[in-house]
């Protein structure tokens, strides 16, 4: 059996299902972010205007150097007046970090010291101490990211005008619109863009909007769930990072247990493949995600 993709739009279906959205976040620990206006192809590097070098250079940062590359572009397809504007961030455990700087030619790009950036070294850019609001904007990839996400990105951009950035696919198109937040490295799903000045509000006061949030890229996906599901069962939604302090499998499926503010707590899940079906507008065969189910929250100290 093959999905029909004819004006079908995987987002549509996934709240038609009610799919829950914690713990879909992609897992990534470092990120290179690189100016590039215009359009991008169905993958973002090999459609787009950079240099055939830079190309090639941003492919090895991704296989050699575990760093996952982005593509950036200002709302309106505004570009930087001077240059191309570079981010380059850690998400992991040990403490995120975000970086820039503007490159007078995107060339340069390879003389960024990238190697140690997914294991929390710093690359010597200018600090970015603002949250980076980054809107998956990549039609060519999947409808779904074009059409809930342009809306929603020119909202932000509203807002936070100067923290607001296009960026190419970041994953889950089917909970679009999708938004990553750095330097603390939490993906959002389905927000409006009524929903904007809200959330930037939310995001600079330094809490989590727990109602749209998918998980934090740098736990695996059973760790996403558990935080999001501790933090909605107890109502605790100031931004600071958990510690993960043990992680159990038994019979019961696992218990992961978080220090979290002055707490220990315990949280039991299950994680099951979903129901094979469409995953995205472009799928040419089904596929399955995984389901999260929580089982209990117990305080432990």
């Amino acid at each position: 059996m093959t999905p029909d993709t004819t004006e079908f739009r995987c987002s549509r279906a996934s709240e038609e299902l009610d799919e829950p959205i914690a713990g879909t976040a992609s897992t990534v620990r470092g990120l290179l972010l690189v100016e590039c206006s215009g359009g991008w192809g169905t993958d973002a590097l090999t459609g787009s205007r950079l240099p055939d070098e830079v190309k090639q250079w941003l492919r090895d940062v991704q296989r050699i150097h575990k760093v996952r590359p982005l593509l950036i572009r200002g709302h309106g397809r505004q570009r930087t007046a001077d240059g191309a504007r570079v981010f380059a961030g850690h998400v992991g455990r040990s403490g995120p970090f975000l970086e820039t700087t503007v490159l007078a030619d995107v060339r340069e790009v390879v003389d960024v010291p990238v190697a140690g950036l997914a294991s929390g070294e710093r690359p010597g850019l200018t600090p970015y101490d603002e949250p980076l609001f980054l809107v998956c904007t990549h039609g060519k990839h999947d409808a779904c990211c074009a059409e809930r996400g342009r809306p929603l990105c020119k909202a932000l951009h509203d807002v936070a005008p100067d923290h607001t950035w296009e960026v190419s696919h970041i994953g889950g198109d089917r909970f679009a619109p999708n938004v990553l937040v750095l330097p603390e490295g939490l993906y959002y799903g389905r927000l409006t863009p009524e929903d904007a000045p809200a959330f930037v509000e939310t995001v600079r006061s330094g809490r989590l909007d727990l109602a749209h949030l998918r998980g934090r890229c740098a736990f695996p996906f059973a760790l996403q769930a558990a935080e999001v599901f501790l933090r909605r069962e107890t109502d605790q939604a100031a931004a600071g990072r958990p510690r993960v302090l043990e992680q159990v499998h038994d019979d019961r499926g696992m218990r992961i247990r978080f220090r979290l503010g002055d707490a220990t707590w315990d949280v039991r899940l299950v994680s099951e493949p979903a129901e094979a079906r469409q995953l995205t507008c472009r799928a040419s065969a089904l596929g399955t995600g995984l389901r999260h189910t929580l089982l209990d929250v117990d305080r432990v100290d």
